[in-house]
């Protein structure tokens, strides 16, 4: 009897102690680690979301960009920090499922030592050809490539990313031959694109946007169906390709220790945020739409894309190493 008294009074102090933990979150400044520089479409995501959060919460929430190595000194960062909340990793799919699946220092150890919290935004890519091509169409495209074996060629900013993935799928759903251009960025691979040097891309729209308004490239489709004025009108690329189909997103982690109540909370006060319309209003641009979600959904997305890209990845030899 006296055992279980005791066992009983150690459960309620470890409930109490953790409730009081999650009542005191946040204490002080919240950091929202990004593993890309400045400028471009994660780090104004981050900051929008910061602005808002830390309105939410009565604390400053600010972004610290860490670039570079595949993400992973970002990972490794957030990984080594004190599991209280107050340190937060905001990756793309890129960072959390495909670096992990193209090479062994894509960080796979660190990213088991973290825990998800949400969703914070999706997009579809769009697949766009050089206006040299004859094509306007998807369906245009697949019959162009298989007339012209070898001669069709897709351009990305490098190995191993989405525009080179979509290529591969691509190219495994159509069953034509094409070959993949990578460059050391993303504007080299437009500037070709523009010029008819390479046939086609996979990339965000704002990134393409104003060749697109100019006609120096021509827009096909988009990868998957979306609510963003930017996209929701466009064919999509299952019409042509059944099964074709993937999105870009970024997600928020914590430190896998981070206590359930305190994770819980973050996640509320990141729902209200990405519900905000002014949020959705200074997102939408950019093509992408708020993803307001639980931890567990976070998984879901996390395992079908692990899935769906890991096979493509074995089918083409993929690797960074």
């Amino acid at each position: 009897m006296k055992r279980w008294v005791n066992r009983a009074g150690l459960v309620a102090v470890l409930l109490t102690a953790t409730a009081a933990y999650a009542q005191a979150w946040p204490t002080k400044t919240v950091k929202i680690n990004v593993p890309y520089a400045a400028g471009g479409p994660a780090d104004i995501t981050a900051r929008e979301i910061a602005l808002k959060l830390g309105a939410e919460i009565g604390q400053p929430v600010v972004v610290e960009n860490n670039g570079g190595a595949m993400g992973v000194p970002s990972l490794t960062a957030v990984a080594r920090s004190d599991p209280d909340g107050h340190t937060l990793w905001m990756p793309a799919l890129g960072n959390a499922v495909l670096q992990p699946l193209l090479s062994k220092q894509g960080g796979a150890d660190l990213l088991s030592k973290l825990r998800p919290v949400g969703m914070v935004t999706t997009s579809p890519h769009v697949l766009v050809v050089s206006s040299k091509l004859p094509v306007k169409s998807v369906a245009e495209l697949v019959a162009y490539a298989k007339a012209h074996p070898g001669q069709v060629s897709f351009a990305s900013a490098g190995v191993g990313g989405t525009a080179h993935l979509g290529a591969e799928m691509f190219k495994s759903l159509s069953g034509a031959e094409t070959i993949h251009v990578p460059y050391k960025g993303s504007s080299a691979a437009v500037n070709d694109l523009v010029s008819g040097r390479v046939s086609a891309m996979f990339s965000s729209l704002p990134s393409l946007q104003a060749v697109v308004d100019k006609g120096y490239v021509r827009l096909l489709a988009a990868t998957a169906p979306s609510k963003s004025p930017a996209t929701r009108s466009l064919p999509l690329m299952s019409a042509t390709l059944p099964g074709f189909e993937y999105s870009s997103w970024y997600a928020m982690y914590v430190p896998a220790a981070t206590p359930d109540p305190v994770v819980m909370k973050i996640n509320a006060a990141l729902q209200k945020v990405l519900k905000d319309p002014a949020v959705i209003e200074k997102i939408d641009p950019h093509g992408m739409e708020t993803l307001p979600s639980t931890p567990d959904e976070v998984l879901q997305y996390v395992k079908k894309d692990t899935e769906k890209w890991g096979q493509i990845i074995r089918k083409a030899n993929i690797s960074l190493e």
